[in-house]
């Protein structure tokens, strides 16, 4: 039998470490945890193996047929909460979600993303938005690449919004925190000499080519820059292959995640076709 639910009520202990995982980086790092809402997001976590710390539900209302299954199958401590605190962690006023889950962060290590000659990956490069990070997730999961790699000084993966961005995406995709460029450029060489012949690839209005013209049926790890800066020196000086996207119209740049979709897309079609 599943262990009785533990009543939370107040802002105590347990609840302020749930608030942090929120709103505070360093503690949601010094935790290993942080916050799932959703019913697609849990599910897929749940699917893929995540390791649930602790199921949370709202305590005064009937949960539906799916957050029943979840307390059952998730086998984590269960907390009932009142609707006013589940609110608080599900950062809405309205439309409350019934169950929140803490998840255990993974590691962060490069051998969970799988290389081989169809490998597709991306990096994004000191991303300053959330949002735009659980975007990139998201397309990258949809066009069937191993994995996302966020590198330097970054937005967090695991900030709500990011997860929130990438509507379960997060943990079908595995998406590696690494400090330098250097960490992930020491890891492609070792692919290549283990005879993955991985190209770099860079976007820029002012690529030496257009996307369509690349051959991007290969193994490819795509980067894309800061949404304010773009390629950091050491990524422009990695870079195998630097790429533009064709537009028409008076917008002289794209939005990082839209720009990282178009080139998914363009090297699934190429892979497809060939």
């Amino acid at each position: 039998m599943s262990p009785a639910p533990r009543s939370v009520t107040t802002r105590n202990a347990r609840f302020q470490q749930w608030q942090a995982m929120l709103a505070n980086r360093t503690k949601r790092q010094r935790l290993g945890g942080f916050l799932v809402q959703g019913v697609r997001p849990i599910t897929i976590a749940l699917e893929h193996g995540w390791y649930a710390e602790a199921v949370l539900y709202d305590a005064e209302r009937e949960l539906s047929s799916w957050a029943r299954q979840v307390l059952e199958d998730a086998g984590a401590p269960r907390y009932a909460l009142s609707a006013e605190l589940m609110a608080e962690l599900g950062e809405k006023t309205e439309d409350v979600p019934e169950l929140i889950v803490e998840m255990r962060m993974p590691r962060d290590d490069l051998s969970r993303i799988r290389v081989g000659p169809d490998f597709l990956g991306v990096a994004f490069d000191r991303p300053s938005s959330p949002g735009n990070l659980g975007s990139i997730i998201r397309s990258a999961d949809a066009f069937g690449a191993a994995g996302v790699i966020v590198t330097g000084h970054a937005a967090d993966p695991y900030d709500s919004a990011a997860v929130r961005a990438s509507t379960g995406s997060l943990f079908a995709t595995p998406t590696v925190r690494v400090s330098s460029p250097k960490d992930v450029l020491a890891w492609v060489r070792a692919r290549r000499e283990d005879g993955d012949p991985i190209q770099i690839l860079g976007t820029d209005e002012n690529g030496q080519a257009e996307v369509f013209d690349a051959d991007l049926t290969g193994p490819t790890l795509l980067v894309i820059g800061n949404e304010t800066s773009g390629l950091s020196t050491t990524w422009r000086e990695a870079v195998d292959l630097m790429v533009s996207i064709p537009m028409t119209g008076s917008a002289s740049s794209l939005n990082a995640a839209n720009a990282a979709s178009i080139v998914l897309y363009e090297a699934t079609r190429q892979r497809l076709r060939s």
